[in-house]
């Protein structure tokens, strides 16, 4: 399909070529009739791109589908009695840090709530600005087990993550970011994983969004249900992660040091970490029942940057493992591969389809043409395969949102998603490819601001 749309971009070329004798002597008049006879070989040529939604959307679902009834379905959830484990390993629940001041001791505090009798909590100060020092030393003194770390210069994230998992002697690792509220039963949950399978090398937990007062958190709440937990069970069901969560993930310490742990110089150290453990032949799973409240901007500038630097990290990890990935001990990581940058080239023909039908709409077609970019019966099935996905997918999550009032109330938001974030996702990965390309190696990633959003109401 994509090769398809792109095959035949070079009629469109010669169109142009063929027609540029008559621009250099008809004036503006050819430029324009060129313009919209391009603009026409284009629309036709791309138009199969809107396919490429509505398949991975059946693919997401049917794969989430196989995990709730393999792992979900009748089976032990958070409101009934936590596993019994064979034995507790000791766990360090590393939190980093940069100027959260005004969230830290929400979070000291549930974090040290576990339900799990072998657990410390180490907190690093990434060279803040604020007042976050002060607040983690006095809550060292409050809280049990717990150990503070400084670091006198901001250094990053992954920097922060990689000197407490060196200071620390557990063998399970759990990282949370500095503004979560990590559920009480959230660390036996994770740590079931890696005592039933020692190939396990991380577990990602499920994180639930907060603030929900405005309308971008509204949306959020579902998209982290809809999109994200519905891909997450559905990769798990193909064999695959494409990534853990930042904001709650459990690692083995071992697989940590045998792949050299957290990469300094890679915007998202989740994504990174994630292919590095896959690669050297580590397994990735999802808990659903491990859950962590986390705040999400709810700015549309705030929503944008986080996402192209999500969108950055994504291509610097592929970028920089593409030549790994593409040996056939890593077979198993090529679908995931492939659907990445078939999302790339969707991102770019879309584009390229939108500025077609921009030109045609300015200047409409003498003949009558119709500008009409999607087929009129496609636009209807696309808008009721994703009330399908969303419907599906609040169904399978919901149980995790009952003592919240239950995720039915934000499916009238989470139907504007695709208008919303398809045009936020879209210029984002255009962005984020972009730096990925431009950015040099070797350099350091750290702290920037923050959008946190309003706080939980």
């Amino acid at each position: 399909m994509m090769v398809l749309g792109v095959a035949v971009m070079p009629v469109g070329a010669a169109i142009m070529v063929a027609d540029g004798a008559a621009v250099m002597f008809g004036g503006i008049g050819d430029v324009v009739h060129v313009a919209r006879h391009s603009a026409h070989v284009l629309l036709d040529s791309v138009r199969l791109i809107f396919y490429y939604p509505l398949v991975m959307a059946y693919v997401w679902m049917i794969g989430a589908i196989i995990f709730y009834l393999r792992n979900e379905w009748r089976k032990p959830d958070i409101y009934g009695a936590l596993p019994q484990l064979e034995r507790y390993p000791s766990v360090s629940i590393l939190v980093p840090c940069h100027n959260e001041g005004d969230n830290l001791r929400d979070t000291i505090a549930f974090a040290a709530r576990q339900n799990y009798p072998n657990f410390e909590i180490i907190a690093i100060n990434d060279g803040s600005t604020d007042n976050t020092l002060e607040i983690l030393t006095d809550l060292a003194l409050r809280t049990p087990n717990m150990r503070v770390i400084n670091l006198a210069t901001n250094q990053g994230k992954a920097m922060g993550l990689r000197t407490a998992a060196m200071l620390s002697e557990s063998e399970i690792l759990i990282g949370i970011d500095g503004d979560s509220l990590l559920s009480p039963e959230a660390t036996t949950w994770l740590v079931r994983h890696f005592l039933a399978d020692a190939s396990v090398g991380a577990v990602t937990g499920n994180p639930r969004v907060r603030n929900r007062t405005t309308l971008i958190g509204r949306i959020q709440v579902g998209e982290f249900s809809a999109i994200v937990g519905m891909i997450k069970r559905a990769q798990q069901a193909y064999g695959r992660i494409f990534t853990v969560s930042g904001v709650i993930a459990a690692f083995r310490r071992s697989a940590l040091h045998e792949v050299g742990y957290w990469s300094t110089d890679m915007v998202t150290e989740d994504i990174d970490i994630s292919w590095k453990l896959q690669l050297a032949g580590w397994r990735i799973r999802f808990e659903p029942n491990a859950l962590c409240w986390v705040l999400m901007p709810e700015s549309v500038r705030g929503l944008w940057r986080q996402r192209a630097r999500w969108a950055q990290g994504g291509a610097e990890a592929m970028l920089r493992y593409t030549p790994r990935i593409l040996r056939w001990q890593a077979r198993a990581l090529w679908p995931l591969y492939l659907e990445y940058w078939v999302s790339v080239i969707w991102s770019y023909l879309l584009t390229l389809a939108l500025l077609a039908a921009l030109v045609h709409t300015i200047e409409p077609d003498s003949f009558g043409w119709q500008v009409d970019v999607m087929p009129r019966w496609f636009s209807v099935l696309l808008s009721i395969t994703c009330l399908f996905q969303f419907g599906t997918s609040l169904f399978i999550d919901s149980r995790y949102e009952s003592r919240a009032g239950g995720l039915g109330r934000y499916y009238f938001w989470i139907i504007w998603y695709p208008i919303a974030y398809w045009m936020i996702g879209v210029s984002t990965a255009l962005v984020g490819v972009y730096r990925a390309l431009g950015r040099k190696s070797g350099k350091a990633a750290i702290w920037g601001t923050s959008d946190r959003g309003l706080r939980a109401s």
